[in-house]
């Protein structure tokens, strides 16, 4: 009897938890559904943010981690049920109890997460990696005043909008860079602003230029007509905080027309432009910040980092050196442009040299673009070698700010005779270096690895220099519908550059009296279908000209008196299907007619023995005329390659040319084929293209050349007689699966032929 007591006492205390487990054993089914039916609610909601998730989405932007964190809480939970779910299919007595209560805590787990899903923010932001690309930074010397007020301005919530002024070369861009680098810096600990965008201006100056520039760097697409694109715009930006400067600002402009929202204190968000000039920035609002000239020290800390302090030791050229600085004035772009001039120079004679050269050129006239050009113009004149001033004078004839490719331009002062003679090796290797010594000289940017780029200042400079007879007049890239009236073509003019423009016509009533002008640039005037026949009548001693990219059909019958012309340049005139007789043109060392409607050669190709550079790669030829090629004996550069073309080339007559260096080529007749691939053994060619293929096969080389799906390589017999060059050689059957090598020097296309036969010929 004494043990009833607490008998009873236990079960009054089991007697909750008991019943619940009997309820978990006795409505394990009721609750499965239960958790089912939340389940379907859950993915429900997942599937809707999925769908926000993938409408917000792009590039430069991330989904935000509570977000990512649900979704993986969901894909938990739901693996979670499906185990569950399995159980309870084949659940013994004894665990049903037990697995009824791992349902019903499961069941408030999804309603936890449930909740938790209905997301009210957006689900997408910017991702803080991509809010913008960390500019190259330039040496900043001193300007820590300037930095610190313009960094006040952008953490400040009272202004909204600021104009960063100064003369030409002062540094305004330099600093720029360097606050647009920190601020991404401070994106990554304390995200003040979400995006740093960075545009660069120039004096071509349009809406729509700035419009996609902006949209550029935000990652997104806009509409044609103006101003839904700057609704577009507008509407983007407004999205976050953002900081977007524009560098380079010559003339006002509304930002509504744009799309630029108006910074406020509530938006959070900057606008900041570098001009020239204070009254650009006051018309658009902005709170002005001018960069003052380096004081005397920090000009010449600047000057010794970009020299070397090692010139502090050579025994009196302290004072030299102090002078030379003193002359630069405080403006780092003069200070960059003449230490990087005298670097690595120890001569205390030449730096006495330097100081008298620089004193005479500087004018009386003080704080104008005369007296800068001025002085960057002693950096040109310390160049030296006349043909190397040339080379950079030739730069200034592109759009302002336009990025150069390096061979483009390499290729150029060959024709323009700046680099001398010799192989086209040759040639190249010392355009690479003068562009190298102009890019260490700050006299050219280097903008990549295959490109370059012309500082406006060093351009205007250059376009100083060239203002005074023989002169250059130069209306690239600015949007020109007609080329300039008589009057303005002077007798002193010396290159004529309208290259990048809209001009669709040269009138019969335009012949300029311009006898020494010895280069014109047309290219890249799309619209230009018709040339008068007395355009050239008067220039005489023209040696470059260059019409490619244009919508002309027919030269004038003039050009066929241009006997000094040395240079014509014609690729890419896909409507061109008349070149008047060059019988005459005895000087020509260049002739590009690749990718015109040419179908047959000019008449007195042949005549013209001076030339190395012959492109005829055009799909409309239709004969080649026998005996031509041979008698272009100092030929360097020959294309004579199409995919689709009636003309068969001589391999023989191709075997004559022995100078030749750079050759693309197509070949019907395996005896053709053989002829020329046997008379090259030995030479170095420097870049080769054969093909071999009969009249009726049509074919596109790009997939051959790009493809990397399949590769076939065969060991020539003796490689060594390529100059020791990696030959890869690719047959296939006209109608079967085409076999693609990833890189290409020789290419044998035999229709018909298995590739036993080809490897079993002569040749190899």
């Amino acid at each position: 009897m004494e043990l009833v007591g607490p008998i009873c006492e236990v079960l009054k205390c089991l007697g909750d938890p008991t019943c619940t487990y009997i309820q978990h054993h006795r409505k394990l089914e009721e609750r499965m559904n239960d958790l089912l039916a939340e389940q379907r609610q859950l993915n429900a909601i997942n599937s809707d943010v999925e769908r926000r998730i993938k409408a917000d989405f792009g590039w430069g932007r991330c989904v935000r981690q509570e977000v990512e964190n649900w979704l993986l809480d969901v894909q938990t939970i739901n693996g979670k049920i499906r185990s569950i779910d399995e159980r309870t299919q084949n659940v013994s007595c004894f665990s049903r109890g037990r697995l009824g209560k791992q349902v019903s805590q499961t069941i408030e787990e999804v309603k936890e997460i449930i909740g938790r899903g209905r997301f009210t923010e957006a689900l997408v932001i910017d991702d803080p990696s991509t809010a913008g690309v960390p500019l190259q930074l330039e040496h900043l010397e001193g300007q820590t005043m300037v930095k610190a007020d313009i960094w006040k301005h952008l953490m400040s919530d009272e202004i909204g909008m600021i104009g960063v002024c100064g003369m030409g070369g002062i540094g305004k861009t330099t600093v720029m860079k360097h606050i647009h680098n920190q601020l991404l810096e401070e994106i990554k600990s304390k995200p003040l602003f979400e995006k740093i965008i960075w545009v660069t201006v120039s004096k071509d100056f349009s809406i729509t230029k700035i419009q996609r520039q902006i949209a550029n760097r935000m990652y997104i697409s806009l509409p044609e007509p103006e101003e839904e694109r700057a609704a577009v715009l507008a509407n983007e930006l407004g999205r976050n905080r953002h900081v977007l400067i524009l560098d380079d600002v010559w003339e006002g402009f509304a930002l509504e027309k744009v799309g630029i929202p108006k910074p406020t204190s509530s938006n959070g968000s900057k606008l900041v432009l570098t001009s020239r000039s204070k009254v650009v920035c006051r018309s658009i609002g902005c709170k002005i910040v001018e960069v003052p000239l380096l004081p005397y020290k920090e000009s010449m800390n600047l000057f010794l980092a970009l020299t070397g302090r090692g010139i502090l030791k050579v025994p009196s050229l302290e004072e030299i050196l102090g002078n030379i600085v003193g002359e630069c004035d405080g403006l780092p772009l003069a200070i960059q442009v003449i230490a990087g001039s005298m670097k690595g120079i120890y001569d205390i004679v030449e730096w006495r040299n330097a100081l008298r050269e620089l004193r005479e050129h500087v004018t009386s006239v003080k704080g104008t673009d005369v007296e800068i050009y001025e002085r960057l113009k002693f950096s040109f004149n310390r160049l030296g070698d006349l043909k190397i001033q040339n080379c950079f004078l030739y730069c200034s004839l592109y759009p302002e700010d336009y990025i150069i490719p390096r061979k483009e331009l390499i290729e150029n002062w060959i024709d323009e005779e700046f680099l001398g003679t010799g192989s086209r090796q040759e040639l190249y290797d010392r355009g690479h270096t003068i562009l190298n010594g102009l890019e260490n000289n700050y006299l050219l940017e280097k903008h990549d690895r295959d490109t370059v780029k012309m500082h406006d200042v060093m351009r205007d400079t250059a376009l100083y220099i060239k203002s005074s007879g023989p002169r250059f007049m130069v209306k690239s890239g600015i949007g020109l519908k007609e080329l300039p009236s008589k009057q303005e073509w002077g007798e002193d003019l010396e290159k004529v550059s309208f290259m990048m423009n809209n001009v669709s016509e040269i009138p019969l009533h335009l012949s300029p009296n311009c006898k020494v002008l010895s280069t014109l640039l047309l290219q890249k005037n799309e619209y230009l279908e018709r040339i008068s026949e007395s355009f050239f009548q008067h220039m005489h001693g023209l040696s470059i000209l260059d019409l490619s990219y244009t919508n002309v059909e027919q030269l004038p019958n003039s050009v066929s008196n241009l006997e000094k012309l040395k240079a014509l340049v014609l690729r890419g005139c896909y409507t061109l299907r008349y070149v008047p007789s060059l019988e005459k043109l005895k000087a020509l060392r260049k002739l590009d007619l690749g990718r015109t409607a040419i179908e047959k050669v000019p008449k007195g190709l042949e005549m013209l023995s001076n030339l190395t550079y012959l492109n005829l790669c055009t799909q409309s030829l239709k004969e080649l005329p026998v005996a031509v090629l041979s008698r272009l004996s100092y030929l360097q550069c020959l294309v004579l390659y199409v995919e689709s073309s009636s003309v068969e080339m001589n391999g023989f007559d191709a075997a004559r040319l022995t100078k030749l260096e750079i050759f693309k080529g197509r070949f019907t007749k395996l005896i053709d084929f053989n002829a020329y691939t046997k008379s090259i053994q030995g030479q170095e060619l420097t870049s080769y293209l054969l093909v071999m293929a009969p009249l009726e096969a049509k074919f596109n080389l790009k997939p051959l050349v790009k493809g990397i799906e399949y590769v076939y390589r065969f060991k020539l017999l003796n490689a060594d007689s390529f100059g020791s060059k990696k030959v890869i050689m690719q047959a296939a059957a006209h109608q079967g699966k085409l076999a693609v090598p990833t890189v290409v020097n020789v290419i044998v296309w035999r229709c018909g032929d298995c590739i036993s036969t080809l490897l079993h010929t002569h040749v190899f």
